[in-house]
């Protein structure tokens, strides 16, 4: 079994014998052979210990949405015999959680096709126990796909048991080489969609999951909306254009996003292209948002920002910064208007939301929503009233 002929932007590395691939935006990929199937590969995503946590962000976005892979199952010990749905977002969604890989493949049909390591930890890294997971999925012929910083193609113990099970490893942050990477050329000026990205205020915020219900709300309007993805869940989710934007060297940060847009915007002529953020522009932990505001130049940014956050992931003794300063900050840094702001609720009421919402409303002067506890219309809203036109489908001129 073999994902590449699953994925289009799959690349086959030949050089260490196992079947090993990285993900290209499409139009920028080194030529492959595809065989079309009539419907995506089946997964398990492993996450102990961390489902509905930050560093599950990966697990929570995949049970959520995703497009490339049908999601069977979790692996989670610690919310055993639960469903991810409820635990996420308070409705079922019969994506089951089990306490060990065994449990979840004895619960499905047959063997699937694929184990997908659904965290992001800050280390980036492959701890013992989650080796052990990883090596007895391939024992059981399953294929992997890893968003880790590191490589697990490149481990030659997981390489080695891959080759000898006849699977795939799918290192998602695993980047072109430089030789095959574009710098920024200022060809994203003549896209002609309106480009709307979504920052936030940190990292693991809810800025992919605000797109997504954001780029389904646009699209069920007739509105056709293209998101480009940044990061390692989005591409996994199956994000048709994309760059993992942390894995890339900072040089051609900006040109790998800016070819993204331009594929994108030429193969599907949409009306609107959203850009997924990374980090934050404030966060001094990473620089992902500056290239994103750089690569795509944005005619307007949506933030997102958790309230009752007091300080930023992992790093306790970092403040969280207010909205009305992380969008001073993107405004001063880009050519770029702030058109609204939207909530994760974590930690909150729904008292605490309506408030929230109102509140901030009313200090920043603009439209405040919560993309999951609030109507999507009012995430459409947003958009529509700073952007009129794109409700009768014509030219949109930027704010």
């Amino acid at each position: 079994m073999n994902t590449e002929t699953h994925t289009p932007n799959a690349i086959r590395r030949p050089t260490t014998g196992v079947k090993i691939s990285g993900f290209f935006p499409k139009g920028q990929a080194h030529s492959t052979s595809v065989t079309r199937i009539t419907s995506p590969p089946t997964a398990i995503v492993y996450c102990e210990g961390n489902f509905a946590k930050i560093d599950g962000k990966t697990a929570n976005g995949l049970v959520r949405h995703s497009q490339a892979y049908s999601i069977l199952s979790v692996i989670d010990s610690t919310q055993s015999g639960r469903d991810s749905g409820v635990i996420l977002d308070d409705a079922a969604n019969n994506i089951p959680i089990f306490n060990t890989l065994d449990d979840a493949v004895a619960h499905s049909a047959a063997v699937p096709d694929t184990l997908i390591y659904g965290m992001a930890p800050s280390t980036g890294r492959l701890s013992p126990a989650d080796r052990s997971v990883v090596l007895d999925a391939i024992g059981r012929g399953m294929n992997i796909v890893s968003g880790l910083h590191e490589y697990l193609g490149d481990d030659f113990e997981i390489a080695e048991a891959a080759f000898r099970g006849g699977v795939t490893i799918r290192d998602i942050r695993k980047p072109k080489r430089s030789k095959d990477m574009r710098l920024f050329d200022g060809s994203v000026a003549g896209v002609n969609a309106l480009r709307i990205a979504v920052l936030g205020t940190d990292c693991a915020i809810g800025k992919r999951t605000t797109a997504t219900v954001l780029a389904r709300a646009l699209n069920a309007q007739g509105i056709k909306t293209v998101l480009v993805g940044t990061g390692q869940t989005g591409l996994m989710q199956g994000a048709k254009y994309g760059v993992a934007m942390d894995a890339v060297p900072p040089q051609f940060c900006c040109g790998e996003l800016e070819g993204a847009i331009v594929a994108a915007a030429e193969a599907e002529q949409p009306d609107v292209i959203l850009i997924e953020g990374q980090g934050a522009l404030s966060h001094p932990a990473f620089c992902t948002s500056a290239f994103i505001l750089r690569g795509s130049q944005p005619d307007a940014v949506i933030l997102q920002h958790a309230p009752k956050r007091v300080h930023r992931c992992d790093f306790p003794d970092m403040q969280m910064p207010t909205p009305a300063r992380e969008i001073a900050l993107i405004e001063a840094f880009s050519d770029t208007n702030v058109i609204g702001v939207t909530l994760n609720h974590e930690g909150m009421s729904e008292n605490d939301i309506t408030n929230a919402i109102a509140t901030y409303s009313q200090e920043l002067g603009m439209p405040v929503t919560d993309a999951l506890s609030r109507p999507e219309a009012h995430l459409l809203a947003m958009v529509i009233d700073a952007y009129p036109d794109l409700q009768q489908g014509a030219p949109v001129a930027a704010i």
